[in-house]
């Protein structure tokens, strides 16, 4: 694996408390470049991550408006759904491990796209809870390549210290479309219920289903692709140029194919299972908001409807998508990834901390949920702090996001079948105690993380000083040297 210069992970500027989006070093060209390629890359992944969180977490949103009680659900079902899209999610990226250097990115995402958009629409035909088990494997399936996908390719055209804030807007998405499912289901159980003898919940389905597809397609004229394999409906030869000579200026690799010679590599270099240890950390610091606790804690207050419940529910990812940008800006901007994943991670656990009491004033409670996201707003900054990491290999970049991912992912089909029973709602004593003790260790294993990549940062720059030596000092190739100036005099 490679190792990464500090200073790739913050922006280069006069003064540290300048607010500056580009770096000093970047020409007027290249800014116009940024520029062009911010206007395509980011609001697309903006879009296709909010698509994927309506189809992610409308699950939640559904059973506490009627699905529970309309297919007769009981017992911990409620998360035996939760970890079938899971188990779909990690196996279906075992594929790509291989593929992401092979297959043009601008066919991979929207394929995915479209594909879980067909199976979130056929889930407004469910009639049994088996029927509702295959559905969520197969979005799991098609959605699990999405996330490490769209980091392969924010890799692939951003150096180091641009990729936490555009990671970080890409990350809105899943705010909003956590967001966003809970006011569709809240607008259908109002308006739609019974329309055509269908449930509430079954048109939220099919309304998620015609807001996917239509961007999948999309996808196909808007992603660039990578800078080995571009799509030339969106850039031409000459920004291709211009974004492979700022990457191999600031030290990246911008080809390369996976294969199996790598995996001895990748796999028993220190520095990956550190990563891969950091990352199970952070999925599972944050698995209470995908467990539906939130809206099962309002439900249980008995005061509000099925709609208002999914509309109370909103308050997290709305915060959350505020927490995400400044976390990610400030990542890049100011704090470089180390200390942004300490302060999130920080919040998060005082927000656990609050849940593990438990036997607190109710405004606390609402308090701790709605700040739950800061789990989340640390995502893109360490994904991003990965691809810098990686930036001279981009097979083995391409291989380790998505290893990381199928790892870390694959903690959570289990941990929250054994921390977040249905049954032991809203409390989850043993659940938001996990989460907790997971938050506390992600903020030592980051500083772990950063002591290593460091220590391997400074035998980098001592084993370069010591060949710039033996090429000054070396016979050899002074008599080399002469000779040719003497050839190119001669010419």
């Amino acid at each position: 694996m490679g190792v990464q210069d500090n200073n790739t992970t913050v922006v280069k500027k006069a003064k540290w408390w300048h607010l500056q989006w580009y770096s000093e070093e970047d020409t007027p060209e290249e800014r116009k470049f940024i520029v062009k390629l911010d206007l395509i890359v980011v609001p697309y992944a903006v879009l296709a991550y909010w698509v994927k969180y309506i189809d992610q977490s409308n699950l939640n949103n559904a059973y506490v408006a009627g699905m529970k009680e309309d297919l007769g659900f009981y017992g911990n079902q409620l998360v035996q759904l939760q970890t079938m899209y899971t188990v779909g999610a990690v196996l279906g990226q075992l594929p790509f491990l291989l593929l992401f250097t092979y297959i043009p990115m601008y066919w991979t995402i929207p394929f995915l796209d479209i594909m879980w958009g067909i199976f979130t629409l056929l889930q407004y035909r469910t009639q049994s809870f088996g029927e509702l088990m295959g559905y969520r494997f197969m979005i799991g399936w098609f959605e699990a390549s999405f996330f490490p996908a769209m980091h392969f390719v924010f890799g692939s055209w951003y150096r180091g210290h641009e990729i936490a804030r555009r990671g970080g807007v890409f990350y809105t998405g899943l705010g909003l479309g956590t967001l966003t499912a809970g006011l569709i289901q809240a607008g259908a159980s109002h308006r739609l219920e019974g329309v055509h003898g269908l449930e509430g919940w079954r048109w939220m389905y099919i309304i998620c289903a015609l807001i996917t597809i239509p961007v999948g397609i999309l996808g196909y004229f808007l992603l660039p692709g990578t800078i080995d394999q571009p799509n030339r409906w969106v850039l031409n030869q000459k920004d291709i140029e211009i974004g492979k000579n700022r990457l191999l200026r600031a030290g990246h690799r911008v080809e390369g194919k996976f294969k199996f010679t790598h995996l001895k590599s990748v796999t028993l270099s220190p520095q990956f299972w550190t990563v891969i240890l950091t990352d199970v950390l952070f999925w599972n610091a944050g698995i209470y908001k995908s467990t539906a606790s939130f809206l099962l804690w309002i439900k249980s207050l008995n005061r509000y409807s099925a709609a208002e419940i999914n509309e109370y529910g909103t308050i997290a990812p709305a915060v959350g998508i505020g927490v995400t940008v400044f976390a990610c800006f400030a990542s890049d901007l100011y704090l470089g990834p180390a200390w942004a994943i300490t302060m999130c991670s920080t919040l998060n656990a005082v927000s656990l901390a609050i849940l593990t009491a438990w036997y607190v004033p109710e405004g606390a409670k609402w308090f701790a949920f709605a700040n739950s996201y800061w789990s989340n707003a640390l995502s893109s900054i360490f994904h991003g702090w990965v691809n810098n990491i990686l930036r001279d290999s981009p097979e083995e970049r391409s291989f380790t996001l998505v290893l990381i991912n199928i790892i870390a992912q694959s903690s959570t089909a289990w941990t929250p079948i054994l921390t977040f029973p249905t049954v032991e709602a809203p409390r989850f004593a043993k659940g938001f105690s996990f989460c907790l003790a997971c938050a506390i260790a992600l903020i030592i294993m980051t500083w772990v993380l950063k002591w290593y990549i460091d220590r391997l940062n400074a035998t980098k720059v001592t084993d370069t000083e010591s060949d710039g030596e033996d090429r000054v000092t070396s016979p050899a190739r002074s008599e080399k040297a002469a000779q040719a100036e003497a050839a190119e005099v001669h010419r």
